[in-house]
């Protein structure tokens, strides 16, 4: 008994000036609470963001609108190296001036539809007989030559629309689902589905061949002098989520103007000329391509850390700034941008000085691939696919990012970093009344914080409410300021922040997972042993 009360005694003196330095500070967590809950700017930030500035595709003067104010706004608020950072060559910027479609045979129809980016415009008003193309091979193309110059072509190859009646529209977690994402365990790690022979390999193979036989479709319409292309757009009751319809690279080929359509005016005018009816329509659409800067940017900047031991470490928090073009970006990702930029007002706003330094950065190009943080991280931290890192990897505590929406923050995803697990336990407890409690030891992808994850940085994503991030908003139509829920960004402004100050005086960084092993050249499999 005297010897288990010692053991017990032991480690609770050795354990208890770890738990002690990650007790969150009441008196600052509510001067934190005070100023992102009550004095928030989160929503002027927004409004700036997207409508103020537009659409945000990668290279578009929208996202340079935007980059150029928010650059503007932080140093405003008093923080220093608040620049445009270049990492790297992207491509052609691309942006709609004009956009109007409609149906006037057989009666006149007004129809819902985006400019796929990248592609060019009518150059000038046109007017055409709609065709539907009956193409399952390459083959089939024949029949068609010679036949198409001036018309508006469609491909046989429509959804129907299914209304579901399964769920909401928009939806927040229940108590049971997050009680199953806290239960979470970690998961061992299987071959990638890429690879040769991967569980995926036959799904991407697939892929592969629609895309090159797209390409040849785009190149037949292009030497027939198609007027214009009509393709299906993903979503109904009007929502169209949109899509590229060509390379933004410099070197890419020209394709035919494409316009991506709501569902129910694609199968409509399809039905119409399926049944034998003449359709014809009249467009005049003007897209703009931007060549004289090719790079792509970040907006970074900083408050300077205080401490003569600690100053040089960084905290790092983000969220990417481009959007796609349909609408304003709302929700993807003006909501994290503006989130992330209020946590930074507020903790300017209550006068901290940090011990380590902290950074925003607010990223370029994530919609085609990560590229604004992924540039950045090989630019300063180091090269996943040879593992071969910099100096400043080490100086980096942790990186966190929102991008998941307008839905309030409800925890954190660990990514796998299991001793980070009981520090953002005790960091949310001063939240757990404005529903943020849960942490997972489960991985979450398809945004910025997996390109720090990748050279072994403590990366980590905070776990959100969906809403009607999946249903409606993304990439979509219908991704404007009004789907925003200004509490829910108060809130997760403010649970950053505190994240940010706790992250900024610990006494020690963020604990590390082991560092990952060299990324293998795309589309080889990891060697296997048995």
């Amino acid at each position: 008994m005297k010897k288990k009360l010692l053991i017990s005694l032991l480690f609770t003196a050795f354990t208890a000036p770890l738990f002690a330095q990650d007790t969150p500070d009441p008196v600052i967590m509510q001067k934190i609470r005070e100023e992102g809950l009550k004095k928030s700017q989160v929503m002027d930030i927004a409004f700036h963001l997207t409508e103020i500035s537009g659409p945000r595709l990668a290279g578009s003067p929208g996202l340079k609108r935007a980059q150029d104010w928010a650059i503007s706004t932080l140093k405003g608020w008093g923080m220093v190296n608040a620049t445009l950072e270049p990492w790297g060559k992207f491509g052609k910027g691309w942006e709609v001036q004009k956009n109007y479609a409609a149906m006037t045979v057989p009666y006149y129809h007004a129809i819902i539809a985006i400019p796929k980016a990248w592609t060019p415009g009518t150059n000038g008003p046109i007017t055409g007989e709609v065709v539907v193309l009956k193409v399952d091979t390459i083959i089939d193309l024949n029949k068609y030559k010679g036949t198409l110059k001036g018309k508006i072509v469609m491909l046989d190859a429509a959804t129907q629309l299914a209304p579901s009646f399964t769920r909401a529209d928009a939806a927040r977690y229940t108590d049971e689902e997050l009680d199953a994402m806290a239960k979470a365990t970690i998961q061992p790690k299987g071959r990638r589905g890429g690879g040769p022979g991967g569980p995926n390999a036959s799904r991407f193979a697939g892929l592969r061949r629609m895309q090159a036989m797209r390409v040849k479709i785009n190149e037949f319409f292009v030497n027939e002098g198609v007027g214009l292309v009509l393709s299906q757009g993903r979503g109904t009751d009007g929502t169209v989520f949109t899509t590229n319809g060509a390379s933004y690279a410099d070197t890419a080929k020209a394709v035919s103007p494409e316009l991506e359509t709501s569902g129910e005016d694609f199968l409509r005018i399809q039905r119409l000329v399926k049944a034998g009816q003449k359709v014809t329509m009249e467009a005049d659409i003007k897209t703009k391509f931007f060549t004289d800067d090719l790079n792509g940017y970040d907006v970074v900047g900083e408050i300077a850390g205080t401490d003569k031991k600690l100053k040089e470490e960084v905290v790092m928090i983000g969220g990417h700034l481009d959007s796609w073009h349909a609408a304003t970006g709302a929700t993807d990702n003006a909501a994290g941008s503006a989130v992330m930029l209020e946590a930074m007002r507020i903790l300017k706003a209550i006068n901290y000085k940090p011990k380590r330094t902290i950074r925003i950065a607010l990223w370029s190009m994530e919609e085609q691939g990560l590229f604004g943080s992924k540039g950045y991280v090989t630019n300063h931290f180091g090269d996943p696919k040879t593992m071969v890192l910099k100096p400043e990897q080490s100086k980096i505590s942790a990186y966190y990012n929102l991008d998941n929406g307008t839905g309030k923050i409800r925890g954190i995803y660990l990514q796998g970093d299991s001793l980070a697990g009981p520090i953002f336990k005790q960091w949310l407890m001063p939240f757990k009344d404005i529903g943020a409690t849960t942490v997972t030891i489960s991985n979450t992808g398809g945004t910025d914080h997996q390109s720090f994850d990748a050279v072994g940085i403590p990366g980590f994503q905070f776990i959100q409410d969906s809403m009607d991030y999946g249903t409606r908003t993304h990439h979509s139509n219908q991704d404007t300021y009004d789907r925003l829920v200004e509490d829910d960004l108060k809130q997760a402004a403010t649970i950053v922040a505190a994240f940010v100050y706790n992250t900024s005086e610990r006494t020690e960084q963020i604990p590390r997972k082991p560092l990952p092993k060299p990324q293998p050249p795309a589309g080889t499999a990891p060697a296997t042993g048995r």
